[in-house]
């Protein structure tokens, strides 16, 4: 038995990732839930565990911040995210294996067996053979072209070159999707930043992220704006502006080569 624990600080991806492991995964027995980092820190010292399944995106510290507390534990991690951006980065902190949310019930039986065969061996001497073959399972996605979006009480997969701006209210960000609909979701904007193709979004505003595919121009009549391609206006901060300018040259030059 593998003892493990779930790091997620979404309500529905804990229970969830839990339901499946229950039906499917008799040989990981789940001790204990948390909703950050540093609970996970807490279980970590009261128990002993073998597989922590690890989001990345939370709120104050990210999953990679708990990588040194997984190693000292001897814990294996596998890490659970909606963000393919991430991969490299997992395979850079030593994850046994990589899980796209929503999460396939095969691809989980997989990660599972693999972290089975793992603790049984000597984990020195399989360390650089698991990263390499991660490496190898992620090494096509070189950009970004989906993201994954919770929404209800599941995910919404979306083609980030169907996003036209994402505009920031309070805790939320909202997408403004080319079909007109409009997709609210309970994480801050520079967590989106961080993670879309940075050659393809520019922040140009504390509130905004713009998708350059739908940039129709931008001026400096009513001081600087952009003007989308549905007709939204939205304003550049001056302190963006420059980064601006030379992400839309590139963009348009990448266009004409292609």
């Amino acid at each position: 038995m593998l003892n493990a624990i779930i790091v997620d600080d979404e309500e529905f991806a804990r229970s969830s990732l839990y339901f499946l492991l229950q039906e499917n995964c008799e040989a990981v027995n789940v001790l204990g839930i948390a909703k950050s980092v540093n609970e996970a820190r807490i279980l970590l010292s009261q128990q002993q565990v073998d597989l922590i399944f690890l989001d990345i995106a939370m709120p104050g510290e990210n999953g990679f911040e708990l990588i040194p507390q997984a190693q000292q534990a001897n814990a294996t991690v596998i890490f659970t995210t909606a963000y393919d951006q991430y991969a490299l980065k997992a395979i850079k902190a030593n994850a046994l294996d990589y899980l796209l949310k929503p999460i396939d019930i095969d691809e989980l039986k997989e990660a599972v067996n693999k972290a089975t065969k793992y603790n049984r061996l000597n984990r020195n001497e399989n360390r650089n053979e698991s990263l390499t073959n991660l490496a190898n399972d992620l090494n096509e996605r070189s950009s970004i072209k989906k993201i994954t979006l919770p929404s209800g009480q599941g995910y919404r997969l979306v083609d980030i070159d169907d996003i036209i701006h994402i505009e920031a209210d309070s805790n939320y960000s909202v997408f403004h999707l080319n079909n007109l609909e409009k997709i609210a979701v309970s994480k801050i904007l520079k967590e989106y930043e961080e993670i879309l193709p940075d050659h393809r979004f520019a922040r140009i505003h504390k509130s905004s992220i713009v998708n350059l595919k739908y940039v129709k121009e931008y001026n400096s009549k009513n001081g600087l704006q952009v003007i989308l391609s549905n007709g939204e206006a939205i304003t550049i901060s001056r302190r963006r502006a420059s980064d601006f300018s030379e992400k839309i040259k590139n963009y348009t030059n990448l266009q004409v080569e292609n």
